[in-house]
């Protein structure tokens, strides 16, 4: 069962604006502070699906989406109804059968090969603005991280200040260790 059999090529470009979209705003919606994760979550997804659609284009060659319908097909002539030498000329019905599929075919991918390497192309493209989106994601990723870990130095070295202030109320009440 082919889901995308209705769509055409404009569609299906705009399915990959709307996946990296809806994947970006799935992220922002899960971790509200965390812009960067989703523009980075946005620009894989967009990569990833501009992929899948250039695979399926070219997994669906003999579609008439793709402009192959464009082209009128060959068609081989019937040499076995021949007079005299029809039955002779059968196996050549075959081989011109073959080779006007096979040209056919070439016909086809020659007509979706543009449409699956612009798909390819903008794959490639979010691939190039991946890198610098994932460099900046990952500074803004550290700076959080130093700043989680500043913090816990804080927290520990008050709660080393209270421990001392408790052993010091201990030993003036005269507070001493049952255990």
């Amino acid at each position: 069962m082919d889901i995308l059999a209705g769509v055409n090529r404009e569609w299906l470009a705009a399915l990959t604006w709307l996946a990296a979209l809806s994947a970006g705003a799935g992220v922002l919606l899960w971790r509200r502070r965390c812009a960067d994760l989703a523009v980075l979550t946005a620009v894989v997804v967009f990569m990833a699906a501009n992929v899948g659609a250039g695979i399926y284009v070219l997994n669906h060659l003999a579609d008439g989406r793709w402009g192959g319908d464009a082209q009128a097909r060959l068609v081989a002539p019937s040499l076995s109804g021949t007079p005299v030498v029809g039955q002779f000329l059968g196996p050549l019905d075959g081989a011109m059968a073959g080779m006007a599929g096979g040209v056919n075919d070439f016909i086809d991918f020659r007509a979706a090969l543009p449409v699956a390497l612009d798909f390819f192309a903008a794959a490639g493209w979010a691939l190039a603005v991946s890198v610098p989106v994932a460099l900046a994601a990952a500074a803004v990723q550290a700076g959080r991280v130093r700043r989680r870990n500043a913090e816990l130095a804080a927290w520990r070295t008050e709660v080393a200040q209270l421990r001392a202030e408790l052993d010091g109320v201990k030993r003036h009440v005269g507070y001493r260790d049952i255990f």
